[in-house]
């Protein structure tokens, strides 16, 4: 008797934590669908007609968001050039992921010039600062990037990759300091 309601117990236990892990398995899989679709809708339109601005933007970042670092980059170019002059601050957002698609590359100057660019729009942006400072550390330009994190830190003084990308190089630079 004790046995079985054990058992039952434990069959109690393990059908809740299936539940619990079929949901978040068909969460994942309805997002995947609905990004797939959203994807596969813009490059149809994109690839036919002239977009907008935020069209290319939005086509550029899920492919950011799949590895697609050079699609991505063709079509965050497209957005910039779509661009209307009274879209400053979405501007500095684009110049941004821009940078970011050339610094996964590996194109560390191409990644500088960007975030220079949505720097210049917008000069309080705390994440072009942080990547413009992580873009300078793979280049070994640690005053630059050390300046980059300053700054992010003086807008943003609780901002933790700024503080740890900051302190792990103060840490790098002291030693060599020293010697």
């Amino acid at each position: 008797m004790e046995n079985s309601n054990l058992l039952l117990i434990y069959l109690g236990i393990l059908l809740a934590l299936l539940s619990v892990a079929a949901f978040f398995v068909v969460r994942q899989v309805i997002k995947t669908r609905r990004i797939e679709s959203t994807l596969g809708r813009l490059q149809s339109r994109l690839t036919k007609e002239k977009g907008t601005a935020q069209e290319y933007y939005e086509l550029g970042s899920l492919l950011l968001d799949k590895k697609l670092y050079t699609q991505a980059a063709l079509y965050l170019q497209q957005a910039i050039k779509q661009l209307g002059d009274d879209e400053a601050e979405n501007a500095a957002v684009v110049y941004n992921a821009l940078g970011y698609s050339y610094f996964a590359q590996d194109q560390y100057d191409l990644a500088i010039r960007n975030y220079k660019e949505a720097l210049k729009i917008s000069p309080e942006y705390v994440t072009a600062l942080n990547n413009l400072g992580h873009s300078y550390e793979r280049k070994q330009l640690t005053t630059q990037a050390l300046e980059m994190y300053k700054t992010a830190l003086a807008l943003e003084p609780k901002n933790s990759t700024a503080r740890r990308r900051f302190d792990s190089l103060k840490k790098r630079v002291a030693p060599a300091e020293k010697s």
